[in-house]
């Protein structure tokens, strides 16, 4: 079923102090139009830069998820994403006073019911789904992360967490639907944190706006009376505070049995939605925070992005194991008969990885004078042809290659391994070794069979016609 984009009907607005920060910061969801996604904007800074929530513009990650632009930084914003995803608002105009959202109550209800209140408006375009069609995995071995993404009919996500603690000890939970579980089951949660980790946090200058009522401690460890006070001076923890039989500060009732979990799956969503577009999939991770997230959506990102270039570049279905045949290079490439070296693109991650093939056939041009009699392709074609497949790495969604030119500006580290005759079939292998803005290094290995015949760094620039 179709289903059309939507925003919020009226402005709405918010007020408190940050978490990490302390700052008194004001938040206005304001209606946006459509294709605008979501955006940020600090009126508290001149001519109120606007800051795109996408993962391009995630800068730390390390408490929370931070975005910048050009130096203007707002930190925290994970609890707003999930409440705009999980309403499934997809575009709108978030305007804050500081570089912080109001820490609330710890979790997403605070931003839920406000955008409840505002109400929400169809719009006319479609929703653009970021649909799973493989496994995709993430692990880290260090933090013992593990998350698998895996084809679905909707958006699901199965969380998993293994806290080596009587307090929480191990959690799961799931989430089978957005419209009928997020607002009551997943945005009510609220953060937490273990009692080292608060430690630590203020020692570093941060959690200045957190207290015992907008966040839940987990006790880790056994304090004494006397430790207890030290406590309350360093973190101006009122003194009717106690230390909770339930191993949480102050006896805290947990909302749910499992309230960790949720709000770990509560940061899920609010990070995913720095993809950019909503997700159809099923998502299953094990103990993942807001690193490994931040990791996973790029990924995903990566897919959506080869997505977006095959479907407007290949027109109808390729043939098996070809992810854009020599229909759809013809319509990147400005190359022609008798220049164009590359006949198919069998492997694609945009701006990491690229491999494409050049059948060489006895009816190339060149044969006929290199050599007669004993024909060679000549190394700088071999080149070339490496050139013109990375020139398919460097592409961009977005953007019209209709008057763009890929200009090759460097060859460093040539080396040719064996002679390409004819018959020969040649897989390029290329990864982008830098990229900035439309500048980038790529290394390239060619290949026949399990041979290596060529090899070099390639540097290129994008310029208009």
């Amino acid at each position: 079923m179709l289903k059309l984009q939507r925003t919020i009907k009226q402005p709405v607005s918010i007020s408190g102090v940050g978490l990490h920060t302390g700052n008194e910061t004001i938040l206005t969801f304001k209606p946006a139009p459509e294709n605008s996604g979501i955006r940020f904007k600090r009126t508290d800074v001149e001519d109120s830069p606007e800051i795109i929530a996408d993962i391009d513009h995630v800068s730390d990650i390390s408490r929370g998820t931070t975005i910048n632009q050009n130096g203007t930084v707002i930190h925290t914003v994970e609890h707003v994403l999930a409440a705009i995803a999980g309403l499934e608002i997809d575009n709108i105009l978030v305007e804050l006073t500081g570089n912080e959202p109001p820490v609330g109550d710890g979790s997403a209800m605070p931003f839920v019911e406000i955008l409840q209140q505002a109400g929400f408006e169809e719009q006319t375009s479609p929703k653009d789904y970021i649909v799973i069609e493989k496994t995709i995995s993430y692990h880290d071995e260090d933090r013992k992360v593990d998350i698998v993404v895996v084809p679905s009919d909707q958006f699901r996500i199965t969380f998993m967490v293994d806290y080596q603690n009587p307090a929480l000890g191990t959690q799961y939970t799931s989430l089978y639907s957005l419209e009928d579980e997020f607002v009551s089951e997943f945005a009510p949660t609220r953060t937490f944190c273990f009692l080292h980790e608060v430690e630590a946090l203020k020692e570093q200058g941060l959690i200045k706006g957190g207290n015992v009522e907008n966040a839940i401690v987990i006790l880790d460890r056994k304090i004494d009376k006397s430790e207890f006070g030290r406590l309350k001076k360093l973190f101006n923890i009122p003194d009717k505070t106690i230390l909770g039989a339930n191993g949480i500060l102050d006896g805290k009732e947990l909302r749910f049995d499992n309230e960790p979990v949720r709000h770990k799956a509560l940061d899920l969503i609010g990070d995913l939605a720095l993809l950019g577009a909503p997700l159809i999939g099923h998502i299953m991770a094990a103990r993942s925070g807001h690193a490994a997230n931040v990791e996973l959506v790029k990924m995903l990102r990566k897919e959506f992005e080869k997505k977006k270039i095959v479907s407007k570049y290949q027109q109808h279905a390729a043939g098996k194991g070809v992810v854009l045949d020599i229909n759809a290079i013809h319509k990147i490439l400005p190359h022609r008969y008798p220049f164009l070296l590359v006949d198919k693109i069998i492997d694609f991650v945009p701006k990491e990885r690229v491999v494409g093939i050049k059948n060489v056939t006895f009816n190339e041009h060149f044969f006929i004078g290199h050599f007669p009699g004993a024909p060679v392709m000549p190394g700088v074609l071999q080149i070339e042809a490496m050139a013109q497949v990375g020139g398919i790495l460097m592409l961009d969604a977005d953007q019209d290659t209709s008057n763009k030119l890929v200009f090759f500006t460097g060859i460093d580290k040539v080396k040719f391994r064996k002679p390409v005759v004819p018959g020969d079939q040649i897989r390029f292998e290329l990864e982008m070794v830098r990229y900035r803005r439309s500048i980038c290094k790529m290394a390239g290995k060619g290949y026949v069979g399990d041979e290596l015949v060529v090899e070099a760094e390639l540097s290129a620039a994008v310029v208009e016609r």
